[in-house]
């Protein structure tokens, strides 16, 4: 049953007066400190065992040592090592001299003296004090974050010191501006708020003399009517990298936006069961390659089932129909697993390979596009460069570490284009010599590639609107919308969107979906219907 939130201006007022307007710690409390905390400081020094080994820098023809290089390492000293112990002279002489040619040297050569044990000290950064968040007699209603609480809801913080013989002195922190403390544990009392919620600072004091960082968050409570008039309920959300309940609904933390009071809508839903994602969509594309390939016979058709451009005429598709249906829902499990691994609504994953590919995961209609989502170079692009978790994943699997190690953006061209290219041809399941044409596993392992796009293009749909309105994403638009502008993003690509956020906001002062869907240029303009098929 969906669950609907509503507010009754009666019941608002009396539950105001109950639980106070203001968010109050259930334990005791006092005035936070004026001065804000220290934040980490805490490092310690360690003493670690290491070979040496000495190395004399040496004029050929003097025979005499211009000097000592000691090393950790096997192998000759590297230029920085040079630099280090040498003078200017040697280290530019070093550099640019010819390699030594059966031991005759222009300039210097490197002879090893000894290695020996040695030890030094090092400094260290000691882990820091943390605080997380949960609540109190509260259940998950889906898998999008939201909760609901059956009593008074309550928020608890906890702080956790992770250095031994140290603990948590007293946790602080403002909520929607009331300052709060408590020791050690703190037990907020939750009222409701407006859509936005209100805004938390919190942090933990150590015996160790410092504190942790200072971290953030937003919490929404809504009245929730289970259609029992003589049982209230509350919906709550908790926006914060503390958070340790159910995960947020995806790019929520992104934008700083909470879905619809009660989860969003149904196409942004994950389901719980893989039935759930089900569906029997005749796919004239899809039939037609199953005729093709041979899953489906269609000799008793006119044409053998197939039109001129490429698709199945009403013969065919009326032969394929049971293949198409097994066909279209063999991925469900699939996707329900990988939007519950990343947060991307899987109703939102089908519906979007039901778009671009019908669930043939080659290449459409011989475009460059490529697999379920139909990736392009461009789509790659985004994905390596606005999601730098899932490239510090992909870019070892192509180029060295070393490469990798200077991220996307700073990479020869040469490397980024090897990238993008490695990236495409990654979900692009077409194999001339397997079953069908096609390779699942290789159409497996996409599915979460185009997850990743997708995480990566709302971060990019995110800086974009800001970039245009000054705003965060989730002041200047909801977050339905705000998906709906990132599926443009994906679809079009950021100069489309970029031009129609930016013509929609100097018109309206607000960003919504209606407003901005008929002010896309003639080229962006199909982005509107591609967003329409997806979202219905």
């Amino acid at each position: 049953m969906t669950r609907r939130a509503i507010f009754l201006p009666g019941l608002f007022a009396i539950l105001l007066t109950m639980i106070s307007m203001a968010l109050l710690p259930a334990t005791s409390s006092r005035a936070a400190e004026s001065a804000p905390p220290p934040g980490p400081d805490r490092v310690s020094t360690i003493t670690v065992d290491y070979t040496a080994y000495e190395w004399w820098m040496a004029a050929w023809r003097k025979n005499s040592v211009a000097c000592s290089i000691i090393v950790d390492h096997e192998g000759q000293p590297t230029l920085g090592e040079v630099y280090r112990d040498c003078n200017a002279a040697v280290y530019n002489t070093w550099k640019t001299q010819k390699p030594c040619i059966d031991n005759i040297c222009a300039g210097y050569y490197l002879y090893l003296v000894q290695t020996r044990k040695s030890q030094r000290e090092m400094t260290v950064k000691l882990p820091p004090p943390t605080v997380t968040l949960s609540l109190e007699n509260c259940a998950p209603v889906s898998r999008s974050g939201t909760n609901i609480c059956e009593s008074t809801p309550t928020l608890v913080l906890t702080g956790q010191e992770p250095l031994p013989n140290e603990r948590i002195r007293r946790i602080e922190g403002t909520m929607d501006g009331t300052p709060f403390t408590c020791d050690p544990i703190c037990k907020l009392r939750l009222a409701p708020t407006d859509d936005n919620g209100v805004r938390l600072e919190f942090w933990a004091w150590s015996s160790y003399g410092d504190s942790s960082p200072v971290f953030t968050g937003q919490v929404r409570v809504a009245i929730a009517d289970e259609n029992n008039p003589d049982q209230y309920s509350w919906y709550v959300d908790v926006l914060s990298s503390q958070w340790q309940g159910v995960p947020n609904a995806s790019c929520s933390e992104t934008w700083g936006t909470f879905p619809p009071v009660g989860g969003p809508p149904d196409w942004l839903s994950t389901p719980k069961d893989p039935s759930e994602l089900s569906s029997d969509i005749p796919y004239n594309y899809l039939s037609a390659n199953l005729i093709l390939q041979g899953v489906v016979d269609a000799s008793g058709c006119p044409d053998g089932g197939l039109l001129p451009d490429g698709g199945a005429n009403q013969c065919g598709l009326d032969a394929a129909r049971s293949q198409v249906d097994a066909w279209q829902n063999q991925f469900d499990s699939l996707i329900l697993d990988t939007s519950q691994n990343t947060g991307v609504p899987a109703k939102l994953l089908k519906n979007l390979f039901a778009r671009e590919s019908q669930f043939w995961p080659g290449v459409f209609k011989a475009s460059t596009d490529a697999g379920l989502g139909q990736l392009t170079e461009n789509g790659a692009d985004t994905a390596l460069l606005w999601n730098p978790s899932f490239y510090n994943q992909y870019c070892p699997l192509v180029l060295s570490s070393e490469s990798c190690s200077k991220g996307y953006l700073h990479l020869k061209e040469k490397d980024q284009l090897l990238l993008r290219q490695a990236l495409v041809g990654s979900v692009n399941a077409a194999c001339d010599n397997c079953p069908l044409g096609i390779d699942l596993s290789q159409a497996n392992f996409s599915v979460a590639v185009f997850a990743q796009t997708l995480l990566a293009s709302c971060e990019q749909t995110g800086q974009i609107i800001q970039n245009n309105t000054g705003q965060l994403p989730g002041d200047a638009a909801s977050y339905e919308d705000l998906w709906k502008f990132t599926l443009v993003n994906y679809n079009a690509g950021a100069g489309c969107l970029g031009l129609a956020v930016n013509e929609t906001w100097n018109a309206e002062r607000k960003l919504t979906w209606d407003a901005m869907s008929t002010r896309f240029t003639d080229v962006c303009a199909p982005a509107a219907n591609y967003v329409s098929d997806i979202s219905k």
